[in-house]
C-alpha cells in the first residue's frame, strides 16, 4: 500500500466559534476511528497556529533561527493526516471525507519511494 499525505489548509484569522469547532473534532474523531479500522490511518495531527513556527535554516556554516512561519500567507497548513491506500482514487476518497468535514481544502500527495 502507498502512503499519502493529506493537507488541510485554513485561512488565516480566528478559529471557529467553540460550538462549530467541538463538532468538527468530533466528526474528525470519528473519521479517525474509521481510519484505523480500515486500517488505513497512520498518523494524524492538527498543529497551533503559524505565529508559533520557528524557521530553522543553514547559512555559510552557521544555522540561524527565527521566529514566525516561513512564509506569509493569507492561509497555512492547519493540519494533516498520513493515510495508506492502495492507490490515488482511494486516497481522494478519504481527502473528501476530510474536506466535507473541515469544509476546508485538502491537498493530496504521495509519497517518494512508494510502489
Amino acid at each position: 500500500m502507498k502512503q499519502y499525505l493529506l493537507s488541510v489548509y485554513q485561512p488565516d484569522g480566528p478559529t471557529p466559534p467553540a460550538e462549530q469547532l467541538d463538532t468538527i473534532v468530533d466528526r474528525l474523531d470519528a473519521l479517525n476511528a474509521e481510519l484505523k479500522a480500515a486500517g488505513a490511518w497512520v498518523f494524524s495531527g492538527g498543529l497551533h497556529a503559524p505565529g508559533s513556527a520557528t524557521v530553522v535554516r543553514a547559512e555559510d556554516g552557521d544555522v540561524l533561527m527565527t521566529d514566525g512561519p516561513f512564509t506569509e500567507g493569507k492561509e497555512h497548513l492547519g493540519g494533516f493526516t498520513i493515510v495508506r491506500a492502495p492507490d490515488l482514487d482511494a486516497a481522494l476518497g478519504w481527502a473528501g471525507r476530510i474536506a466535507e468535514i473541515t469544509t476546508l481544502p485538502v491537498e493530496v500527495r504521495p509519497f517518494q519511494g512508494e510502489a
